[in-house]
């Protein structure tokens, strides 16, 4: 008998499942085996993948990423937030962090082997690492078709440009990469950008999202390498509710 409309209708329900509430998604998939949930989400675009796993006990979402395709769950795992992902590799056996090391950027690794060092009011706790950054020889034709590509809530707000080892250089944004020729190389034309590192706190980075007139942060680690990216949604949000938590307890 041929299982497979069924295993799609399955995949179908599950991508509407979790779009509806990657929590209750989550835990509905970790009550099953393994195996189970892996021809449930085996189908579905990374990023429901990612929504699913982000908020699942660390334990089962590391048992079901170490059983998908090493590239989809390289690719997966840089795009889960920063500590969850960091929670996954401790999970991880040496010899399988040592098979993910081989394909993921140095500098991502380091990041998910210091996460528990940040504190609960800096940077580190709510940067994410699912950005677009471009070297500085890269065309601006070629960051336009990259970006056709993506979903179209998947655009971000700026694209970052990195130099060949990795370091900060400047940005973009994506509303005006349209006024340029194709043909230009993206460092000729970026703008440069203050960089924030994972040990700030998040109050006294507050203010740089006013100055560079943006939404989205560049993070960078002590060798200026971008290492992930921090919203302005997301620092605002978590000292907001900081904030109004310390009000409740001094009342």
């Amino acid at each position: 008998m041929n299982n497979q409309p069924m295993q799609a209708l399955a995949s179908v329900i599950t991508e509407k499942f979790i779009a509806a509430s990657p929590k209750e998604a989550a835990a509905a998939l970790a009550g099953l085996a393994t195996h189970e949930v892996l021809l449930l989400i085996g189908g579905l675009k990374a990023q429901n993948v990612v929504a699913v796993l982000n908020p699942m006990d660390p334990p089962k979402a590391a048992a079901i990423l170490r059983r998908l395709p090493l590239k989809q769950a390289s690719y997966v795992l840089t795009r889960l937030e920063v500590p969850q992902a960091a929670k996954l590799w401790k999970e991880f056996s040496a010899p399988y962090q040592e098979r993910l090391a081989s394909v993921l950027e140095p500098a991502f690794v380091q990041v998910l082997k210091t996460a528990g060092d940040f504190s609960a009011d800096s940077v580190g706790r709510v940067m994410h690492t699912d950005f677009v950054a471009v070297r500085t020889e890269t065309k601006v034709g070629e960051l336009v078709s990259r970006l056709k590509n993506m979903p179209r809530k998947k655009i971000p707000a700026v694209c970052f440009v990195i130099a060949k080892d990795g370091t900060f250089k400047g940005a973009m944004r994506s509303v005006e990469l349209a006024f340029f020729n194709v043909q230009t190389i993206c460092g000729s034309v970026m703008n440069k950008m203050n960089a924030v590192h994972p040990q700030d706190s998040l109050k006294a980075v507050q203010p740089i999202f006013t100055q560079e007139e943006t939404t989205l942060l560049p993070v960078v680690n002590e060798k200026d390498i971008l290492i992930a990216v921090l919203e302005k949604e997301h620092a605002m949000s978590v000292t907001s509710t900081k904030k109004t938590l310390w009000e409740k307890l001094t009342k």
